[in-house]
């Protein structure tokens, strides 16, 4: 994997990677079992690669609007200790975080899918997404993955941040 200058650059300045869940670290399907329980699909090549850049020291956050508790058992697996369910204004959310961690926004790369994404992104030092992703996130995007949300995109994105940081 070849990286740009300007590329290179702007992943070996993440500090905080944040992650929507739904259609990012997800297929986007959402999964019933018999009793009515909403469930996830989880890619073990995302979770990898997580726990490979947060031994670099790159902090990272799961920020959804959903409330089903598979997302915070899968991110306690991965030792994600920022996680947060049930949000609607994700900006607000991030700013309180980056308040505790003493970050600045710049120092984020947030990968997000669809609108409720948006005003995040916008804020962001490096607003990333997935290809399947509304049109008006692709056009925000500095980086669309090649992989798909829920099948390897973010650890496209985490091999991406761990390399430009040997560069």
């Amino acid at each position: 994997m070849n990286l740009d200058k300007e590329s290179a650059k702007l992943l070996r300045s993440v500090k905080l990677l944040s992650c929507d869940v739904d259609g990012v670290l997800t297929d986007g399907g959402l999964y019933y079992d018999s009793e009515g329980r909403e469930t996830r699909r989880f890619h073990v090549l995302d979770g990898l690669g997580i726990q490979n850049l947060m031994d670099t020291g790159v902090q990272v956050c799961i920020i959804s609007r959903s409330t089903t508790t598979a997302i915070a058992h899968r991110a306690n697996a991965l030792g994600i200790t920022h996680c947060y369910l049930g949000v609607k204004n994700k900006l607000e959310t991030m700013h309180h975080l980056l308040e505790e961690l003493k970050l600045d926004l710049k120092d984020v790369a947030h990968v997000g899918d669809d609108l409720n994404d948006l005003e995040l992104l916008l804020a962001v030092g490096l607003p990333l997404t997935v290809p399947r992703a509304v049109k008006e996130v692709k056009n925000v995007a500095k980086f669309i993955t090649e992989k798909n949300g829920g099948d390897g995109a973010v650890r496209e994105i985490t091999d991406m941040i761990i390399l430009s940081k040997k560069q």
